[in-house]
């Protein structure tokens, strides 16, 4: 049962479920539902699908990630960077609008389901903090700018294409004489008064006397009044016949039974970018997840988040959806609605089915540029070009990733600026670790601790050296510390003791054992002894199963402290000064 309960979070939170805990969820859902609604149109036309897949996208999926997940709080569904990337993966194959276009997206979401069951099946969830923080904010960033000028053309009411910005943007250029006065003024409506909703509706509400709950739910309604009154518009005034783009005849019903293509061909095709998305689609997730749960003290388990997330996108393979995962904007809606388990999210699915089935009919009157500024209102939220100053205020190595991630995924699109972004976290990561901070340190008078000698004043020996290492040794760093020491003892000075002060040394590979059996071997023919101090016991077992212990020339102290009192001999240290040492 311990296993069973590992693997389906349900058992666990469904056992105290009581009915003001189904109160707060049923409200959650509500709200959710009500902003979800246009999302999930809008989210298809971005994908480059028909709009009632993104309905089905926002049924099953959330549904199976109600029985595996483990946040609280997170709102699964199509969300606007992973749609971004749908289109780019399968426009590549098929042509927008074509059956092969509709099954090559069900497809992916196939794909990237069962690579997600297989990472969180394998507790191979920590694969995903190999992307780092500022790579994905660039990405993020360079994918909303890249999604809300894509809508532009809806907006203008002009045929337009590019996957990256210049060809957007020259697409945009050469049509804008085609402007179509009537699209063009809906869309500008629909921003201004969206905009405005996102800030201003809820306070004026609030100051006519409204309950804050009641308010939050009429606020988030927004986008809903956005879309019943252009709908109204357009059928009143007649202006699909004066070239207003409309989503057209939606299918009523229940999602449909689809299957994933076995085509090897499509399959091959559709590998890597289903990889991308997984991987980008589970690093955006876990991230609200655990933001939003350490805010009640509560965690998640990233390597079942893998699992939820993968059943709910095989849940919307197999239900005429394509890949989902969870969103941001609606988690943290689905959090202020006081939302208390996932089954917050089977009640969306609830209220997303009854939307399907009932009110698909009356969207055929809705223009596309209403469905296009819901997307632009809601990516621009995403970018944040602050993380460039952040950035290069830190670090300018980390700024240099932000600003390539960002350019890259602009000019060349997101399929390459992702690719991109994880090739420059694995580099940053084997970059820095392989430069690692290495300090020569001497004894603060007066205690027992050892310090920089360029930071602090401290007491040396001239036939001792010191030196800490901030990083654990491994093939990519082992060369750096054998040419630093040969460096520095390679002097006119009379030193005769070498101590690798191990204390934040957590792992030794074999090369860099091979390393260190090396840098004894020379020392020995310098005639310099050397020492290992503070060496943490998991690293001492492996090193014990190993030769270089019996080849060692020094000791292996238990401490820095006893290191030095025994090494420096009855001649006593030296005092040192930071200022003269170059700090």
């Amino acid at each position: 049962m311990k296993t069973v309960r590992r693997y389906l979070p349900i058992l666990e939170w469904g056992r105290s479920y009581d009915g003001q805990t189904f109160s707060s969820d049923l409200m959650a859902a509500m709200i959710v539902t009500i902003m979800l609604i246009p999302q999930s149109l809008a989210y298809a036309l971005l994908a480059g699908l028909p709009a009632e897949m993104g309905l089905y996208a926002s049924i099953l999926p959330l549904v199976a990630y109600a029985i595996f997940g483990t946040s609280r709080a997170l709102a699964v569904g199509p969300v606007a960077v992973v749609s971004l990337m749908t289109a780019a993966a399968v426009g590549a194959i098929a042509e927008a609008g074509t059956m092969g276009y509709a099954t090559a997206a069900i497809t992916l979401a196939f794909l990237s389901g069962l690579m997600l069951l297989a990472l969180g099946l394998l507790r191979l969830g920590f694969l995903a903090n190999f992307l780092s923080h500022p790579v994905i904010a660039g990405f993020i960033t360079a994918s909303g700018i890249l999604i809300a000028t894509s809508q532009l053309k809806h907006i203008l009411g002009v045929p337009a294409h590019g996957e990256a910005l210049p060809d957007l943007l020259i697409s945009l250029l050469t049509h804008i004489g085609q402007t179509n006065p009537y699209t063009l003024a809906i869309g500008l409506a629909a921003l201004a008064f969206l905009f405005w909703v996102r800030k201003g509706l809820k306070p004026l509400l609030l100051r006519t006397g409204l309950r804050p709950r009641m308010a939050e739910l009429l606020a988030r309604a927004g986008p809903v009044a956005a879309v019943a009154v252009s709908i109204l518009l357009t059928w009143g005034m007649g202006l699909e016949a004066k070239g207003v783009a409309i989503v057209g005849a939606v299918p009523q019903g229940l999602p449909p039974f689809s299957l994933p293509s076995l085509d090897p061909g499509l399959l091959r095709e559709l590998l890597v970018p289903a990889l991308l998305i997984s991987i980008i689609g589970f690093v955006e997730s876990v991230s609200v997840a655990r933001t939003l749960a350490a805010k009640r003290r509560q965690r998640i388990v990233p390597d079942q988040e893998l699992i939820g997330l993968g059943a709910s996108n095989v849940a919307a393979a197999f239900s005429g959806g394509y890949p989902v995962t969870g969103g941001f904007a609606r988690s943290v809606v689905n959090f202020d609605a006081g939302a208390e388990t996932p089954a917050a999210g089977a009640f969306t699915a609830l209220g997303i089915l009854i939307a399907a089935l009932v009110l698909t009919p009356l969207l055929y009157f809705l223009p596309n540029a209403v469905l296009a500024a819901t997307i632009i209102v809601a990516v621009l939220s995403l970018v944040d070009l602050s993380i460039l100053k952040r950035a290069w205020s830190y670090s300018h190595v980390d700024f240099a990733a932000v600003a390539a991630t960002i350019l890259l995924t602009l000019v060349f699109g997101v399929e390459i600026g992702v690719s991109a972004g994880v090739a420059l976290s694995v580099g940053l990561h084997l970059y820095k670790t392989s430069r690692p901070h290495v300090a020569e340190v001497g004894l603060v008078p007066g205690t027992q601790h050892f310090r920089n000698i360029r930071r602090h004043d401290v007491e040396t020996h001239p036939s001792l050296l010191t030196i800490r290492i901030d990083e654990s040794l491994y093939f990519a760093n082992a060369a750096f510390l054998q040419d630093l020491v040969m460096d520095r003892v390679v002097c006119d000075q009379p030193i005769r003791h070498v101590v690798l002060m191990c204390s934040a040394v957590n792992e030794i590979d074999l090369s860099a054992l091979e390393t260190l059996e090396e840098i004894n071997h020379r020392l020995g023919e310098m005639d310099i002894r050397l020492h290992l101090s503070e060496v943490k016991g998991p690293v001492m077992d492996r090193l014990k199963r190993s030769h270089f212990l019996d080849q060692l020339t020094g000791e292996v102290f238990l401490a820095q402290y006893d290191a030095f009192r025994r090494l420096t001999g009855p001649q006593g240290p030296a005092r040192i000064d930071p200022v003269a040492a170059g700090a």
